[in-house]
């Protein structure tokens, strides 16, 4: 009975895909402040209370007051909190136990019961859980305490890597810390702080490392910080040492997905956690029981010795955690106690688990707490400031910004860093409108928005060939976004849940890392770029550099190399299709992860963007050579890279027209209920819209499809998923459309038994298709059963008002999304054709603007996206996911009329019905460009509103 000292058998009850941002730092001594000052001051005990000291990532420390007789959680929350720290689950408190191991303290037990002497104990704050993916990290904040503690572990030797990589970290943290290369400013910093063990040895290089990082911010750098780390071997590697049956001496580690046993510091073997069904400890043997099918029933358990029962209990209980905290959903229960006898250890998991983690910040998003980092080697002096409702003066009376607190302390003064910046969205007081999502309620102050507008225009350049530039480098920062979905957040999921085929992983990451890995690089160079064009680098860089033709050239000639990439995106899209048809968790992954706000498009649709990005670069490197005198010195280098672009965009044309079609056809096999093999050879998507329907009962409303081989029309019922249900498919081969001669103006018959009001569009597309029908072949559709209403019953239609209100702010769709070009057709009484999908594809745009709502005086700047007939809101272009969006299709665009008093230059109006929204460019050519992509999106002349009959449908029911 004693045998068996700790056991745990995994539960296999897997999470879901989560989500993430990024963050920054803090110290609690004030300035001139010394630590032994207090530190002796704070040696002094109050009462009969515990005083712990703790130090903080950031080499500071702190002295708390806990009970004598508290759990270890009461001195975790009491740090969790004065730190202000969210995201807590996933750090912890450790220190060294009596054999100078570092150990975590535990939440359930006394203090002193697990600490011999706390008050003489170092207790430091860590990162306990490390996400495969920092991305997944929510708070800026947090990011930055991850990349305090990779900086911690280069210094420790625990993050082991090259020295040209830890030159490389080394240059962000530099970056971070004091901005923009300086020759002096460098060298001193180096004198004063230490990051890496051997850091003379390469300091030129660091150096040399920080001069690339021109622009970039504190939490930018925190990002390519943990960008870096995550791919590295060693990143969150932990060892514990051991022996295996050999006597060869190993290393055991815990991550996310299971156990690593290393040799030395090479990984020689991984235990997923799905293959382990139990594990447990005899004394000094640690056990691996894996499941049969994996070794085979007479090799299923795995045995490691480890110097100490301790050593081999202490790696038992990081397992436990790290199984529960990254694979449950729900934390799991304590372990009743047992009256007589115990078996095994009653140890279990005490915290939050990933996912609750997740959904808690998201939940409670509003109530974060703004921090601030302050740089105390900037300056002999820390320039003391206090706050003073909503301004701050300094020791020189100046009024300057409001600083935000810093997290660690409460009150008291505050340092400013040089490279804090106070968000542009400021003030609450917008009224409720149906575009409007509450956490974009924010409208900044018009004063100072003028301010803001005045100075840039003073500082930043006017020629029209830097606001080209501009786009490329706005758009490339959505379309990096968008790969993003697919090699972060999709990867993420399908790992948490072992949900894809190892062969199907292969091809589809192997694929579209590279390309991801090319164009992370090719954004960085055209923000530098930029950053020069504008001035706004304080780097002293000689020569002129107002251009883009010589960056745009290097990388479309690189871009030439991922062609072989880009032609296997058609097995790519196949092959997953293929899958998700064939493996029932893969399905149910990939349609919980479209439900995900970061999959804003339905998720195919971000396999086409590498080869549609190759179109953009065409129509963009086209309009600079337009721009560009023969005789300009950026002319020559735009017209090669034009070439080199437009030869691979020739070579994947049809291969991205047969992409479009195939992703057509399977967004709407899942839109639609009753049918099961749309996407057969063969057939092509048309055009889809909302008709009306002659029946015995009068008009009924119908969303038609109409394909090569067959038009379909359907209703729109009240399923949970909101998905169409398919009521009839009528072959097109042989049929006939005759347009009506009588009082029925706009009415066509198809097939001689019914009769469709229409758009010219609609009987120019069937006549076309009906010529073409008999050399197509004819697949018919696979009917599958459902239950719901009959043909002939009457369809309450949404209101426009309810359509806006229920369905524009991504926040409130809980089933199936319901801004696709289908659902929006329906509501708005309009239609799509292929033609359209493709020429939004071409028009995609991104970058800042500043909207106004109709009866409002504030104007409110947003990072906006523009695709798939639809604008996308965020506050940022940092941000993962839009907090808003706007249907554009049947919308009108125009410049402002003399009623609406818009005094402002570069300014749209956007209009459907009642609803309207302005909104204000930066520039003459960014207005131009966002009226030419919102025109081709809401108003074409293929896309009229429905033509009722004369009376209208209440008339002909006779009603």
């Amino acid at each position: 009975m004693g045998e068996i000292e700790g056991s745990y058998r995994v539960l296999q009850t897997p999470g879901t895909r989560l989500g993430a941002q990024f963050n920054a730092g803090i110290s609690t001594l004030e300035p001139g402040q010394s630590l032994s000052a207090n530190m002796a001051g704070g040696s002094r005990s109050h009462g009969r209370g515990l005083q712990i000291r703790v130090q903080g990532l950031d080499d500071s420390q702190e002295f708390f007051d806990v009970d004598p007789k508290a759990l270890g959680q009461t001195l975790l929350s009491e740090v969790f909190q004065r730190g202000n720290l969210i995201e807590s689950d996933y750090f912890g408190l450790e220190f060294q136990n009596m054999q100078m191991n570092w150990v975590w303290i535990e939440p359930t037990k006394l203090i002193v019961k697990q600490v011999r002497r706390p008050a003489n104990t170092l207790f430091r704050l860590s990162v306990k859980f490390f996400p495969p993916d920092p991305g997944q990290l929510q708070e800026e904040y947090t990011r930055y305490l991850f990349s305090l503690q990779m900086k911690r572990d280069l210094m420790e030797g625990k993050l082991i890597c090259t020295e040209n990589t830890a030159a490389l970290l080394a240059s962000h943290f530099v970056q971070s810390e004091i901005g923009d290369y300086d020759d002096a400013a460098d060298r001193e910093y180096l004198k004063m702080n230490m990051l890496l063990p051997y850091q003379e040895k390469v300091q030129e290089r660091i150096m040399e490392l920080h001069r690339r990082h021109l622009g970039q911010t504190p939490a930018e750098s925190d990002f390519q910080i943990l960008e870096i780390a995550r791919k590295l071997e060693m990143y969150g590697v932990r060892f514990h040492p051991a022996a295996d049956r050999e006597g060869t001496k190993i290393n055991l580690a815990v991550a996310h997905m299971g156990l690593q046993v290393f040799q030395g510091h090479t990984k020689i073997n991984t235990f997923n956690w799905s293959k382990i069904r139990k594990l447990s400890f005899k004394r000094k043997r640690f056990l691996i029981k894996l499941h049969p099918e994996v070794h085979g029933p007479h090799q299923d358990t795995l045995e490691f010795m480890m110097a100490s029962r301790d050593q081999c209990k202490i790696f038992w209980k990081i397992c436990v955690e790290y199984h529960s905290f990254f694979r449950l959903f729900d934390q799991p229960q304590p372990k009743s106690k047992a009256i007589l006898f115990t078996r095994g250890s009653s140890f279990r998991y005490s915290g939050r688990t990933q996912k609750q983690l997740v959904d808690y910040v998201r939940e409670n998003g509003a109530k974060r707490t703004p921090y601030q980092r302050c740089a105390f080697y900037l300056s002999q002096v820390c320039v003391k400031v206090f706050l003073f409702s909503n301004i701050v003066l300094s020791s020189t009376d100046s009024v300057v910004d409001s600083p935000q607190l810093s997290p660690f302390t409460s009150q008291g003064p505050l340092c400013l860093s040089p490279s804090f910046q106070m968000s542009t969205l400021s003030l609450p007081g917008q009224a409720p409108s149906p575009l409007q999502s509450p956490i974009l309620s924010e409208v900044g102050s018009n004063a100072r928005l003028e301010e803001e507008e005045e100075g840039r225009r003073k500082r930043y350049p006017t020629d029209k060939a830097y606001f080209i530039a501009k786009e490329i480098l706005t758009t490339e920062r959505t379309y990096l976004k968008d790969l993003e979905v697919i090699t972060v957040w999709f990867r993420s999921a399908v790992i948490k849940e072992n949900a894809m085929p190892e062969g199907l992983m292969t091809l589809l990451f192997s694929n579209i890392d590279p390309i991801y890995e090319f164009h992370r690089g090719f954004l960085k160079e055209l923000d530098q770029r930029l950053a020069l064009w504008e001035g706004r680098s304080n780097a002293h860089v000689k020569g002129d550099y107002q251009r883009i033709g010589d960056v745009m050239l290097r990388n479309m000639c690189a871009l030439k190399e991922f062609t072989s990439y880009l032609q296997k995106h058609d097995e790519v899209l196949t092959e997953l299709e293929k899958a998700t048809k064939r493996l029932k968790k893969l399905e149910t992954v990939y349609k919980e992860f479209e439900l995900q706000k970061v999959c804003y498009l339905p998720l195919n649709t971000f396999l086409l963007k590498p080869i549609q990005r190759l179109m953009h670069y065409k129509l963009i490197l086209e309009r600079l050579c337009k721009h560009y005198s023969p005789a300009h010195r950026d002319h020559d280098d735009c017209k090669e890279a034009l070439k080199e672009v437009a030869e691979i965009a020739t070579q994947l044309q049809s291969s991205l027209i047969r992409l479009e079609n195939f992703q057509k056809l399977t967004e709407l096999q899942r839109d639609l209920i009753g049918i099961e093999n749309l996407t057969a050879p063969g057939r092509e998507f048309i055009r889809e819209g909302c008709l009306y329907k002659l029946t015995k009962k009068g008009l009924q409303q119908r969303m038609f499809f109409l394909f090569s081989d067959m038009l379909l029309y359907t209703s729109k019922g009240v399923t949970a998923t909101n998905q169409f249900k398919v009521h009839g498919q009528l072959p097109l081969h042989g049929m006939i459309v005759e347009e009506s001669e009588n009082e029925w103006k706009g009415v066509f018959y198809v097939h001689e038994f019914q009769a469709v009001p229409t758009t010219n569009a609609w009987a120019l597309k069937l006549h076309v298709t009906f010529l073409r029908a008999p050399s197509l072949p004819v697949t018919p559709l696979t009917p599958t059963p459902f239950s719901g209403s009959s043909d002939e019953v009457s369809l309450e239609q949404e209101s426009e008002d309810d359509m806006n209100s229920s369905r524009t702010s991504l926040d409130k769709q809980t089933h199936h999304r319901a801004n696709t070009t289908m659902h929006v057709c329906w509501h708005r009484n309009t239609s799509v054709s292929m033609s359209d999908h493709s020429l939004a594809v071409e028009n995609q745009l991104s970058g800042y603007l500043l909207r106004k709502f109709k009866n409002s005086n504030g104007w409110q700047k947003l990072w906006v996206v523009f695709t798939n007939f639809c604008l996308f809101f965020y506050k940022t272009h940092q941000d993962d996911f839009p907090l808003a969006s706007l249907p554009l299709l049947g919308y009108t665009v125009s410049t402002p009329e003399e009623s609406d008093s818009i005094h402002k230059e570069y300014v749209f109006k956007l209009q459907f019905k009642s609803h309207v929204y302005f909104f204000r460019a930066e520039s003459e050519y960014t207005f131009e460009r966002w009226m030419e992509v919102i025109k081709s999106a809401a108003s074409t002349t293929g896309r009229m509103s429905l033509l009722i009959p004369k009376g209208g449908p209440m008339e002909i029911n006779g009603n």
